[in-house]
């Protein structure tokens, strides 16, 4: 099988149902960004964490690819089945964070991004996360989207914050809080 197919050489791509559509689509931006997360996950997931941890990100890292198959679809035209999100994928961002801030001592200032190699990469995979659901926000107020993606988005980054807290604590490095300047 080839993997170039040369049917986007003029800008345009295809999405699941076959419609054709400019590179630049907010659609293809949405499930770009994901992707583009996906890969900064399987980047924290590859350092030497806790296999729980790993596991965890292997398990969004699929749920991403649930998200992107998504947004990859004309929700008017695709007669494909994809795989759906589940109400359980969010609680289960919900429930590790709430056993990782067990463990941490109370927020009490704004985190700045640092620390440690594998905390600054979960910083800049929360960074693309907030991207992502900022586009697919914009892509819902034009077409029809899963309203649990844009739930998942945002749990999501707020799971990498509170991993970077731990991954900063486990490795007992300080928290690089921000004091502002007054």
């Amino acid at each position: 099988m080839k993997i170039y197919t040369k049917t986007g050489d003029k800008g345009q791509t295809s999405l699941i149902g076959g419609t054709r559509v400019p590179k630049y689509h907010i659609r293809i931006e949405s499930y770009g960004t994901v992707d583009e997360l996906n890969s900064y996950i399987g980047l924290i997931m590859c350092q030497a964490i806790d296999p729980h941890h790993q596991q965890i990100l292997k398990e969004i890292q699929d749920r991403l690819f649930t998200i992107g198959s998504s947004l990859a679809s004309d929700p008017e035209r695709s007669k494909m089945q994809i795989p759906d999100l589940l109400e359980t994928d969010i609680l289960l961002l919900e429930t590790e964070m709430d056993a990782m801030n067990e463990v941490l001592p109370g927020l009490k200032h704004f985190i700045l991004p640092g620390g440690n190699t594998i905390v600054s990469y979960c910083h800049l995979a929360r960074c693309v996360c907030r991207r992502a659901e900022r586009l697919t926000v914009h892509l819902a107020e034009e077409s029809f989207v899963d309203n649990k993606i844009t739930i998942y988005l945002n749990r999501l980054s707020d799971y990498l914050f509170v991993l970077a807290r731990k991954l900063n604590a486990d490795a007992k490095t300080e928290e690089n809080i921000w004091i502002p300047r007054l």
